[in-house]
């Protein structure tokens, strides 16, 4: 048959979100249903059918090493388009299928006439390190046998991620000539960076045509009969993944798909048990679990981490795989120890302007596509981010604290040393007590905290805050950071270091209640400028420092309230930016959308606070989004439109799934909910509260791993509030109400 031309690329319509380094969220990509599978650095975007669409603005293909391999792989039957029936992800996120059959082939009462659902069509696909795999398997449920054609079109631009997020780059470099074999192709591009980059596509056959951009099969199938079409898409060329590991591949569909069932297994073993009552919570713990281990890079001398979030943040960030560890502490603490190593592998060595790093300074972000070869971009390896410093150092007195673990405390000790350093030095440069940012690079990100598009920190009247600012939240990791480490310097013997911490917390404590709280509104300021004048704007950051501790008593118990009034409170959950402030907008990245880690983060402040209704508030809020959006665990953000009766929240249309510290947030949501403390040194779990919601009458949590111990047991509601039956026991561990 002649050859499908491939169709004009309609008008896209493109709205800017996000950072200077902002995502172009194309119209097709917002009605797009699609499915994604990851792998340390590589994922795999399809249609819902199991294509992969030509479309160049849209995360669909196959990406390794944040460059795209695959832009194009469609399937035809017999030169037209397959019914779609059904696809699902494996409940483990190892395989994606997809069922189709035949359309309408031929004309009614012609020998060539094959109506439709003639032909079964099964489509799998598994990503296995740097390969993707495909199978197709095909029935024949007709009285008489035909021969079917099949084609494969398939396309590589070896788009850089961020060509694809929509950041134009004023060349390119040059593709280079194919190779064509009996029974595959190999593709190849030589970027601007003088790397050669190569996809190998290759199919267990040899097809009846092939070219550079299509493979033609012709199989026979006799009445009743299943055949098999299998074939290997490689990525080859790019820089040395994040991980150091060296990569496998499989010999075939089965064996890939073993290997990573067997992978994500070894992941799984290291979590905690945990079911519930309420069946559907009960599903969006075991999903959120499974979505965050299908994400974890494992890489050499014990280091791994989670990576932030598919499609456009497919690596390493500082800040979001710390508050990801953050929140699965108690149930994972394995992914803690492993993700502070990391970290402290890649801590800042150097004054270097062009990537924001000084020594001591805590990465913000990795990536090793071209354009971060060749400096287009400065995240190769960036250190912008104000928090990722402070937020190291709450991340390794907590899980010390949780495990108990002496030997892990004093391996990282040097780290911590220089991260205190950082901040002291660098991140306080006036000497005032509070950390600050402005970027030394004009190619790097204008703001640095979590909320880093450029319109996201500014005052009442909407006017952009000057830098160097000091965020309200990141004052609160610093104060959370110095407690902690103050705890774990005792037990080291840095007495003298301990006390020092210890002062420097009350003394920013002292500071920080003068400076950033706004008495007539009854908030925090989110921020104090170069002037050191307050950002009088009411956003949901006063509620990572109500976790921290940094505010407390009355004025904690005011915060709890301005945090879930109606402004603030969607009904699904708390808003970034409050409705009443000039820069609000529901559908904006950072200014009015809902995000569950910053909600999980607000549930944890409002325990401490000693809010019980306000957690169950924003737990329930988030556990119907989760339900209504459709998703396995929750998704980077949402929309922040007030909830209607009988209408589900509004989708972000660029936002990643998975994504990290989303996934996440149900289990800080747990932790804020029952007041939950793992305190290893001293072999205790303890719960600070009595507080379990009606929906919900017990919670097991099975093989909780407490220092050198470990706990199974069963926390029940009853009349006075909780009770606990302790199901198994190890090494001296008790359970505490």
């Amino acid at each position: 048959m002649a050859e499908r031309r491939p169709t004009a690329e309609p008008a896209q319509t493109v709205v800017k979100v996000g950072s200077d380094y902002y995502v172009l969220a194309s119209s097709l990509a917002s009605r797009r249903s699609s499915q994604v599978l990851a792998n340390g650095r590589s994922f795999a975007v399809f249609e819902t059918a199991g294509d992969i669409i030509d479309s160049p603005l849209e995360a669909l293909g196959f990406f390794n090493s944040d460059t795209r391999h695959l832009s194009r792989f469609e399937m035809l039957i017999a030169g037209a388009e397959p019914y779609f029936l059904n696809s699902y992800l494996s409940d483990d996120r190892a395989q994606f299928r997809a069922t189709l059959t035949n359309a309408d082939l031929g004309k009614k009462g012609q020998p060539d006439w094959l109506p439709r659902n003639s032909i079964r069509v099964n489509r799998g696909w598994v990503l296995d390190d740097d390969s993707l795999y495909h199978r197709l398997a095909l029935h024949n449920y007709v009285g008489t046998a035909v021969d079917i054609e099949i084609d494969f079109y398939y396309a590589v631009d070896f788009a850089d991620v961020f060509e694809v997020r929509g950041l134009r780059r004023k060349r390119r470099g040059e593709m280079l000539t194919p190779s064509v074999g009996d029974n595959g192709v190999e593709l190849r591009y030589r970027g601007l960076d003088n790397c050669v980059r190569s996809t190998e596509i290759r199919f267990d056959s040899t097809p009846a045509e092939i070219n550079e951009n299509r493979a033609v099969f012709v199989i026979h199938l006799e009445p009743g009969e299943n055949r098999e079409l299998e074939c290997q898409v490689t990525a080859s060329g790019q820089a040395q993944p994040v991980s150091g590991l060296a990569v496998r591949r499989a010999a075939n569909f089965g064996a890939a798909l073993e290997g990573r069932q067997s992978e994500l297994s070894a992941f799984r073993s290291g979590w905690a048990g945990i079911t519930a009552s309420n069946s559907e919570f009960s599903s969006m713990i075991r999903r959120s679990a499974v979505d965050l281990t299908s994400i974890i890079t494992d890489g050499a001398n014990g280091d791994a981490f989670i990576m932030a979030g598919v499609p456009w943040f497919a690596t390493l960030f500082g800040r979001d795989s710390i508050i990801t560890a953050l929140s699965i502490l108690p149930f994972h603490p394995e992914i803690a120890k492993r993700t502070l190593r990391t970290l402290a592998r890649l801590q800042g060595e150097t004054v270097n302007e062009t990537r924001d790093e000084q020594p001591g300074k805590i990465i913000h972000e990795m990536r090793s596509g071209e354009m971060a070869a060749t400096g287009e971009i400065p995240f190769g390896r960036y250190y912008g981010s104000v928090d990722s410093t402070p937020l190291f150092l709450w991340l390794y007195g907590r899980c010390v604290e949780s495990t108990g673990d002496l030997n892990l405390a004093k391996e990282l000790w040097p780290n911590v040393e220089r991260a205190i350093q950082w901040i002291e030095r660098w991140g306080d440069r006036d000497g005032d007590g509070y950390v600050k940012y402005r970027r030394e690079t004009p190619q790097g990100l204008a703001n640095q905290g979590w909320k880093d598009s450029d319109d996201a920190i500014f005052h009442h009247d909407g006017a952009l805050a000057r830098p160097p600012i000091a965020l309200a939240e990141v004052q609160g990791y610093v104060y959370a950071a110095c407690t902690c480490v103050a705890s774990i310097a005792a037990r080291l013997g840095h007495v003298q270091e301990a006390n020092r911490l210890a002062m420097r917390a009350a003394s920013l404590k002292r500071s920080f209640e003068r400076d950033f709280w706004l008495e007539p509104e009854g908030m925090i300021a989110l921020a104090l400028d170069a002037d050191g004048k307050p950002c009088r704007v009411m956003t949901s950051n006063g509620a990572h420092c109500l976790a921290t501790g940094i505010i407390d008593d009355e004025r904690a118990a005011v915060m709890c309230k301005r945090l879930l009034a109606d402004d603030m409170y969607s009904g699904w959950g708390i808003r970034t930016l409050s409705g009443k402030e000039p820069r609000y907008n529901p559908m904006s990245y950072h200014n009015g959308s809902v995000w569950p880690h910053d909600n999980a983060m607000a549930a944890l402040g409002l325990a401490r606070a000693g809010d019980y209704a306000g957690v169950v508030k924003v737990v329930e809020g988030l556990f119907d989004a989760c339900e209504q959006l459709n998703t396995s665990s929750l998704p980077e953000l949402f929309c922040g439109f007030r909830r209607e009766v009988g209408l589900g929240p509004t989708p972000y249309p660029v936002a990643c799934y998975p994504q990290a510290w989303s996934a996440a947030s149900v289990f800080m949501l747990l932790q804020a909910m029952l007041g939950m403390r793992v305190l290893g040194f001293e072999r205790r779990v303890v719960f600070d509260t009595h507080l379990i919601p009606a929906w919900l009458d017990w919670l097991s949590i099975d093989g909780l791993k407490v220092g050198d111990g470990s706990i199974s047991f069963v926390l029940r509601r009853s009349p006075n509030g909780a009770a606990i039956e302790v199901k198994e026991k190890s090494g001296g561990v008790r359970v505490e109400i």
